[in-house]
């Protein structure tokens, strides 16, 4: 049995490593993009978000921004404001990508540039203050790199990038309760570049390898004609998004009122202010950073929590090591050992037959020897009986347990035109979250691919209604089924129409908010139609060949016309209990993980690729512990004569979801803080679509584990 095992176990080893080794990357030369000197570069804006709150707004869209004059720039045919043709991928994160009046030029700092002044109303002033207030900061563009907030360890040693800048700043002057609303009007463009790779480079041309943003607040005060403030880099006042109040429409409005609000944003008396933007571009030489690894500025902070993920790796490793064992006492004693110690015996109807005396030459035959008293002829039929006595108890042992169930073991389950279904499903999960890793461990899925890793996974996804469907219909004919186009709809439909019914609710809601989070509505007729017009027929040719073509699985035993009855079970067999605590150990597995995982997703939305390496370990890991606890509750079961253990396998297998949708409410209550009603719905609703996600696969990785150890330990009986 050792030697079995010994392959599997270097080839699990082998591959943790490479993984451990994974890191997202680019792959080098399939997009660089070079610049002679006077070169327009284009600057593109996006979006702006905050870490407290889930809703995101396109840049242009806010009103107190320089709107797009069209103009066009840099020899470019598109003007100012044109939106730039966008993947799956990006619409469904709320990019909202377009072309901007900023004149960048390779090579050609400009001390100043104005840029508009824009008029601002009470309301745009109020919406200005929300922003600031919740934090929300901007992302802008240049070469597909995001315009990035540079900081310095505290040791000074090396310093890292945030993805975008803040909109503005509150400052509480001294004395005053109140803070002022500082709003960012000029912005020091910091374009870091070296020589390009090869003979571009030879040829003088040059790539960017850093794009760095620093805003401040300049007041409108003491400026030149052209816009541009006087000594734009000294101290300067800052620019207060504010307006007074108008005192006399307040005292109309409030003609009995001894106490007049300080500030009225309901009030529509044409009050405005004039907020001027500028500029300045400085284009800086850095050798240090190669042009393939200049996004490691935005994760080098990130990076820090390298020996947490390793503490979190170890955990795993220990958690499923001790489970492994298990398994192996489990296969190596007790089940190989039943059946070896069977010897010729076989059961039949839930009775055993008797195997040959242990004795061997020992004979039952009456002793011919002549002792005087007896004693001799008594102590020998003394010694015959408790050898018998001892076999027939043996033989009671052999027919307890598990194998009583013979039987019963493959009886169909109740509810088999679900669990089909499901298992289906996750099976086509399955399938796109091991495409997903793979492909950004290689580094096809890096940062510069915006939004890819969704677009890719919705492909694979799609892609894997094959699997989906072939699974799904040979377990149906595996269970006796004979209506496999219901089946085949039902798969098609169940899980991705739940989903799709999820996702149009919550849009509704941020509809109402006029955020880009919102999905268009015509990508939501998209996203029908690739699900009904391609999906649908790939989940029915999957079926049709796993139904039709394909013949079902055999099981080693055949199914009684009568169904047993099952004695009373123990507590942690019937009840829910027992279940949610099987599921405790997979997230033992993960929780650790989980936390960076939650912080790239909810929290810093700057990418979440340099986490794919140990996240992959952790990925595979968790796998092999859902299967080994799912072994062993399933033989746990089986042993105390109950054959009711598919469902049971799917809900061991997927129980550890419950555990991380708990993760989800402690995560929201302790470490996200985000404000406002449609955020926190939003959080709350796709952390459950999460979780479903996982406990549908995970849950089909028990089931399958649990059927494929079941007919193991079954065809090695003699069954008459």
């Amino acid at each position: 049995m050792a030697s079995g095992l010994h392959m599997p176990t270097w080839s699990l080893i082998l591959w943790l490593l490479f993984a451990c080794c994974c890191r997202a990357f680019y792959i080098p030369g399939y997009s660089i993009k070079s610049y002679r000197d006077d070169d327009p570069i284009p600057l593109l804006v996006n979006k702006v978000f905050s870490d407290h709150t889930q809703l995101q707004y396109a840049y242009y869209d806010l009103p107190f921004v320089c709107p797009p004059t069209g103009k066009t720039h840099g020899g470019s045919p598109f003007g100012s404001g044109q939106s730039i043709s966008l993947n799956l991928g990006e619409v469904l994160r709320g990019d909202r990508i377009m072309t901007s009046d900023f004149e960048l030029v390779m090579g050609k700092d400009v001390e100043c540039q104005a840029l508009c002044t824009q008029e601002v109303d009470r309301k745009g002033v109020k919406r200005g203050h929300q922003l600031i207030k919740d934090a929300y900061v901007a992302e802008w563009i240049v070469d597909n790199l995001p315009g990035a907030t540079s900081f310095v360890t505290v040791d000074r040693s090396r310093k890292y990038y945030a993805a975008g800048f803040k909109l503005g700043s509150l400052d509480f002057p001294a004395g005053s309760r109140k803070p002022r609303y500082l709003i960012y009007n000029h912005f020091t463009l910091v374009i870091r570049w070296r020589k390009a790779p090869g003979k571009a480079g030879e040829q003088g041309r040059k790539v960017i390898v850093g794009f760095e943003v620093y805003p401040k607040s300049i007041s409108a005060n003491n400026r030149e004609e052209s816009g541009c403030p006087k000594e734009v880099f000294d101290e300067h006042e800052p620019l207060e998004l504010y307006i007074a109040p108008n005192t006399s429409k307040l005292a109309e409005k409030y003609p009995e009122s001894s106490y007049l609000p300080e500030e009225d944003d309901d009030a529509d008396d044409g009050a405005t202010l004039k907020i001027p933007y500028t500029y300045s571009v400085y284009f800086r030489e850095d050798d240090k950073i190669e042009w393939s690894n200049r996004w490691d500025l935005y994760f080098s902070n990130q990076s820090e929590g390298s020996m947490t993920h390793w503490l979190a790796i170890l955990n795993s490793l220990i958690i499923s090591g001790v489970l492994g064992v298990t398994v192996l006492v489990i296969w190596g004693r007790t089940v190989q050992g039943d059946i070896k110690g069977r010897g010729d015996g076989a059961m039949e109807d839930g009775k055993g037959r008797p195997r040959k005396s242990r004795s061997g030459a020992r004979s039952p035959k009456k002793s011919t020897e002549k002792t005087s008293g007896g004693l001799l002829d008594q102590s020998t039929d003394v010694e015959r009986d408790a050898e018998l006595s001892s076999d027939d108890e043996e033989s009671a042992e052999e027919i307890t347990g598990w194998k009583l169930l013979h039987g019963d073991v493959f009886r169909v389950p109740a509810y088999s035109g679900l669990l089909a279904p499901l298992v289906g499903s996750g099976m086509q999960l399955l399938f796109m979250a091991t495409g997903l890793l793979i492909l950004s461990c290689l580094g096809v899925l890096n940062p510069s691919f915006r939004g890819g890793f969704v677009s890719v996974g919705m492909g694979l996804f799609v892609f894997a209604g094959l699997f989906s469907g072939y699974f799904s219909g040979r377990l149906y004919k595996t269970f006796g089924g004979t209506n496999w186009r219901k089946n085949t709809l039902i798969t098609a439909v169940l899980f991705p129409g739940l989903m799709f019914c999820l996702v149009f609710i919550l849009n509704l809601f941020v509809w109402a908010q006029a955020s880009s989070t919102a999905i268009p509505f015509g990508t939501l007729v998209g996203l029908v139609a690739l699900w009904l017009l391609i999906q649908v027929p790939l989940v029915y040719v999957g079926s049709w060949f796993g139904y039709v073509r394909a013949v079902p699985w055999e099981h080693p035993t055949k199914t009684n016309a009568i169904p047993r009855q099952i004695p009373p079970q123990p507590w942690y067999l019937r009840s829910f209990h027992g279940t949610l605590l099987t599921g405790l150990i997979p997230f033992a597995v993960l929780f650790i993980e989980l936390l960076f995982v939650f912080k790239n997703l909810w929290q810093d939305k700057s990418g979440y690729y340099y986490v794919f390496g140990f996240l992959s370990v952790v990925s595979t890991i968790l796998i092999v512990t859902v299967s080994e606890v799912t072994i062993i509750a399933t033989y746990s079961q089986l042993c105390a004569e109950n054959y009711h253990w598919w469902w049971q396998s799917f809900f061991v297998g997927g129980s550890s979801a419950i555990w991380v949708f708990g993760y989800c409410i402690w995560f929201y209550i302790f470490k996200l803080h985000v404000s406002g009603f449609v955020s926190s719905l939003l959080f709350f609703s796709y952390s459950f679509l999460a979780c479903a996600v996982y406990g549908l696969l995970t849950g089909t990785v028990g089931f399958l584990t649990a059927y494929a150890f079941v007919r193991r330990i079954y065809s090695a009986i003699k069954v008459d």
